[in-house]
């Protein structure tokens, strides 16, 4: 009871103090919110304005009742340290009493955990530009929620927190999206819309996998192009994999047109876009496989968009490293848990495991939910002799190293609660660096 006494009494203060600094220094605002690839957005926002304004964006995923007034005064996640809490506020308070130098530009992560977490926000968040990401049928946190659509209406409330004359950047390739526009339309919101296909105003094409030059052994990351009034320009990107990867720079190019920047400029600032570890990311792992690790978080949209990039990889022989190994080595899913799914959850496992069946060799879960991704892939054809179960990453990973082979391909995925991190951790070929590449290795995180 004290606990929570003290949490919603800094969150008060915090917010508060959070609300007088925006009016005392007006920084203009990038809100981004969805269900699907929103840090990574909220980077890719960050690299193509940090090259001509003053920019703060939200650390990590600093997205919360919290996290938002955290990034606004510029002060870090106090975790359960009292003291650090109080120091936090102190610092608010000296932005109020001394003015300094403040961010031209904030961009700002907007998560909703439960029912109206944005809708308070946009009280008294005052937002340039809004970026709404993909919004799947059954979207990660909807277990808090009466239906799958009550959580859209949750997220759409962001754009109650407009500015007049402000801007919608808005995924395109959803029939659902739609009705967003229209109510965008109504307040006399500009919507300016980004996906992959013709239907968009911003527009991701031509996506390959990109190789190091020479080279025919893994991919290194993505080549695309990003088309805007008719005009494209070649993008790359390097250190992760997968077409859905392609939509926050494809997002943040959306944002960059809006505020006028030409095509050029957009794709040379995203040269310097970090996607963040645990999305996609592509490293080396052990006995000479790659490793797909994208244990930042599950739902099932993102798992599939995950599994559709495991099967299209193609590694070649790894010839000039002298392994003598199949020229495909076999695709190898390891899958946890997708939490906060309520009564979606059985259903939703077991659609993963029948969409898998023809798409990996091996199946790896972990975790009692995860089972019914087991036992979908067996209804639909996966032998039972591929398939196997785990109860924690710990475990899965200790395990998991001895049978892997050279040219294996292994995909890493599962909700945050899950610590998939932990399986990749044990499969990496540089394990001394995992605190540079994997998620959740702060020492909190650690001692969970």
């Amino acid at each position: 009871m004290l606990r929570r006494f003290f949490k919603k009494s800094i969150v008060a203060i915090l917010t508060l103090e959070a609300r007088l600094v925006l009016r005392a220094y007006q920084p203009r605002i990038v809100a981004i919110t969805g269900s699907v690839g929103k840090t990574s957005t909220k980077d890719a926002v960050y690299a193509v304005l940090a090259g001509q304004y003053h920019v703060r964006r939200s650390e990590k995923s600093f997205n919360s009742e919290v996290g938002l007034p955290l990034t606004i005064l510029g002060c870090p996640n106090a975790w359960n340290n009292p003291f650090r809490w109080l120091q936090n506020i102190f610092d608010g308070l000296l932005l109020l009493v001394l003015p300094g130098r403040y961010p031209q530009w904030l961009v700002l992560e907007v998560g909703a955990d439960r029912p109206h977490d944005i809708r308070s926000i946009a009280q008294w968040l005052p937002v340039d530009i809004a970026v709404i990401t993909r919004l799947p049928e059954v979207p990660v946190h909807v277990e808090f929620f009466d239906s799958p659509q009550q959580l859209v209406e949750e997220k759409a409330a962001l754009i109650d927190a407009l500015k007049p004359g402000g801007t919608l950047v808005l995924f395109a390739d959803d029939e659902r999206t739609h009705l967003l526009r229209a109510r965008a339309q109504a307040r006399q919101i500009k919507v300016v819309t980004f996906g992959l296909t013709a239907a968009a105003d911003v527009r991701g094409m031509d996506f390959v996998p990109l190789y190091e030059e020479g080279m025919q052994k893994w991919p290194i990351g993505m080549s695309a192009r990003i088309e805007i009034n008719g005009a494209s320009a070649p993008i790359s990107i390097i250190g992760i994999i997968g077409e859905h990867m392609l939509l926050p720079a494809v997002a943040a190019a959306a944002v960059g047109g809006v505020l006028g920047k030409d095509l050029a400029t957009i794709v040379d600032a995203l040269r310097h876009y970090d996607p963040p570890s645990g999305r996609m990311r592509l490293l080396a792992g052990v006995k000479e496989t790659l490793l797909i690790d994208d244990t930042y978080n599950s739902s099932p949209a993102a798992v599939v968009a995950a599994l559709d990039a495991l099967a299209g990889v193609q590694g070649d022989a790894l010839k000039s490293s002298g392994v003598k190994a199949s020229p495909l080595g076999r695709k190898i899913a390891i899958l946890g848990d997708m939490l906060e799914l309520g009564r979606h959850s059985v259903e939703e496992h077991r659609k993963i495991g029948a969409y898998l069946a023809n798409k990996v060799d091996i199946l790896v879960t972990v975790g009692f939910r995860a089972r019914d991704i087991a036992q979908g892939a067996l209804d639909n054809g996966l032998p039972d002799s591929a398939i196997l179960q785990y109860e924690d990453a710990h475990k899965a990973g200790d395990e998991l190293e001895a049978m892997l082979s050279a040219g294996d391909c292994v995909l890493v995925k599962g909700s945050q609660s899950m610590r998939m991190e932990r399986v990749v951790e044990e499969l990496m070929n540089e394990p001394e660096r995992a605190a540079e590449l994997l998620v959740r290795q702060d020492v909190e995180w650690k001692r969970r």
